[in-house]
């Protein structure tokens, strides 16, 4: 009689949960839908148990899954950190990297950046997924995410990649017909381009005066903005903005290009933003993956220089 659990077992499992459907599995792994069926099925008769509940739509886990996947992945983990360590950190990378990033910055930053990844190291397969929000942390379908700010959950590994400013910037025509603030009150007579992304309060803009400025104050303001453009893409509002419709409230990277053009001009700077400094958030589990470190490591070296 064969071992109930058996070491393939566990790569299978936790790529089926990681597809979410048998389909997607099936895909995956380059096999037929009834041939990920059958296996599935032999792994729970050998359990004497079911680990996974099916409906037409949907799959998921039993008491019984959520033990066996916990255990796989950590076993898994092990033997890849295990790898890892007899093999040496002088192994080229190689392998599947499942990465996030927000829509505008992954456009614009991350994917030249997994472009040149990928020539320096051709044996790395790269799926980049951009998303408007961050995926949380217990969201397995990916290895690393770029995202901007210290991610709240303690649970992952989150790496400074690189400094990043909020600041605040219009058009040369709309200051022109509208007037500069010159502090963050004078904001509420301004049409101020609203994003909604995240788990931030929308329509609330806060700010500090800057050290060593000459503002009068040093209290915190909080203003809350009025407009009338509001978007989850930040894409779109710097195009609102490039455009002439209002004041915009933006990451530094996603316009730095404008502001050395002339195209936005910068307001308000005597008064600094929350920053939103740009980190790689990855599981534990991934800590000694040597593609996952090649990557990071070069994404910050590039954003750094």
């Amino acid at each position: 009689m064969g071992k109930a659990i058996q070491a393939a077992d566990l790569g299978f499992f936790s790529t089926l949960v990681q597809c979410g459907s048998l389909t997607a599995a099936a895909r995956e792994l380059g096999i037929t839908t009834p041939a990920v069926s059958k296996r599935l099925t032999q792994i729970e008769a050998r359990l004497g148990t079911a680990l996974v509940t099916r409906t037409t739509r949907r799959m998921g886990l039993t008491p019984e899954g959520e033990v066996y996947l916990e255990n796989a992945r950590k076993i898994l983990g092990e033997i890849e950190d295990m790898e890892h360590q007899l093999v040496g950190l002088k192994q080229a990378p190689q392998g599947s990297l499942r990465v996030n990033a927000t829509l505008g910055f992954g456009r614009s930053h991350i994917a030249p950046l997994i472009s040149q990844f990928v020539r320096k190291h051709p044996k790395v397969d790269v799926q980049l997924q951009l998303s408007v929000n961050p995926p949380p942390l217990t969201d397995d379908a990916y290895d690393v995410c770029f995202r901007f700010g210290h991610p709240p959950d303690s649970r992952g590994i989150a790496r400074f990649i690189a400094s990043n400013r909020r600041i605040v910037v219009a058009s040369p025509g709309y200051l022109k017909k509208h007037g500069t603030p010159s502090a963050p009150r004078e904001l509420a007579r301004h049409n101020c381009i609203g994003i909604r992304q995240g788990d931030e309060a929308y329509g609330t803009w806060r700010f500090t005066p800057s050290r060593g400025s000459r503002n009068g104050s040093d209290h915190a303001e909080t203003v809350k903005i009025r407009g009338n453009l509001t978007t989850n893409d930040g894409g779109i509002a710097v195009n609102w903005a490039l455009e002439g419709h209002g004041v915009l409230l933006r990451a530094e990277w996603d316009v730095q290009r404008y502001l050395a053009s002339g195209r936005l001009v910068q307001v308000l700077t005597g008064y600094s933003s929350p920053d939103a400094d740009i980190y790689a958030v990855y599981s534990q589990q991934h800590r000694s993956s040597v593609r996952v470190k090649a990557l990071v490591d070069f994404v910050a070296a590039s954003l750094s220089s």
